[in-house]
């Protein structure tokens, strides 16, 4: 779709159908970021909607009425957007919100409360592989060309909420904040009730042991895919092709390993190198 356009704030690419350079602006200078929000944040197609999903469940001690009957992006808004941060400001306390934003253009306000985030990291083969998909499905963006193309757009930044590694190594930065909890998409996929505990911990919720096995089992993928409030099958047509596919595409890891050639790993595994250096931190897909 050629009548795509993408707007630039600061450097980053946002997709003007659904931002605006004032709301951004907005967003990182007097959005106020309340001290009793949970705010999950990710790099576009890292798990933002599986975070979301287990915060609407732990907010709820795991009781599905509220996830099964509200849309995803009105009890977890995505700050960012124009329609999102409208929502954002009507949802009353506590708030769940959602945001795609690196660190530098997030509320400014964040560092004067005891708000909680949850960053969510993914492998980013995987997070290439997903957004390639997602871009045929999603009317707000440009139709990638070829995956080699996407790869190579993908590993320059040259895509909608820029570069992968800039968002990354910004978040990581502020390591050892105690109002902020790291979690990968592996690490939930591999135990899910365990990273459900650890949330829970984190976030000060008490929930029982049946309470708990109620958040594991309405967050897997497979009563998301089910859940019409979570899975994006009433997202307006004018944003979603619904006849690409579906949202909720295949929800594993290691997917990456189907599409990518020999020779794009490798080309990937410099570029990822490169850019890493100095990250003191193990990732799950090291």
């Amino acid at each position: 779709m050629s009548s795509v356009k993408y707007i630039s704030y600061k450097g980053i690419l946002f997709p003007s159908r659904t931002h605006s350079a004032e709301i951004l602006e907005k967003v990182e200078n007097e959005f106020q970021i309340l001290d009793d929000d949970a705010i999950t944040v990710t790099y576009p197609k890292s798990g933002t909607h599986w975070i979301a999903e287990i915060l609407g469940l732990i907010s709820q001690k795991g009781d599905p009425t509220w996830t099964h009957s509200v849309l995803m992006w009105e009890r977890s808004p995505w700050i960012e957007m124009d329609n999102g941060l409208k929502q954002a400001l009507q949802n009353p306390p506590p708030r769940l919100l959602n945001s795609h934003l690196p660190f530098q253009l997030f509320p400014k306000s964040f560092l004067q409360t005891k708000a909680k985030v949850i960053y969510t990291l993914r492998n980013p083969k995987d997070a290439l592989v997903s957004s390639y998909h997602f871009s045929f499905l999603l009317k707000t963006r440009k139709t990638p060309g070829s995956l080699q193309e996407h790869l190579e757009d993908f590993l320059s930044g040259n895509v909608v909420y820029g570069s992968w590694f800039d968002h990354v190594k910004g978040w990581m930065e502020l390591k050892g904040r105690p109002n902020l909890f790291y979690i990968s998409y592996e690490e939930l996929q591999q135990d899910l009730r365990g990273c459900v505990e650890k949330i829970c911990r984190f976030l000060g919720k008490e929930l029982n042991s049946q309470q708990i096995d109620s958040v594991v089992e309405y967050a897997s993928f497979q009563k998301m895919k089910e859940n019409k409030m979570s899975n994006f099958s009433l997202a307006d047509d004018s944003f979603v092709d619904h006849t690409k596919g579906e949202f909720m595409r295949k929800g594993i890891s290691g997917d990456w390993k189907n599409h990518l050639t020999v020779a794009q790993n490798e080309y990937f595994d410099r570029v990822y190198q490169e850019n890493m250096q100095g990250v003191r931190t193990t990732f799950p897909w090291d």
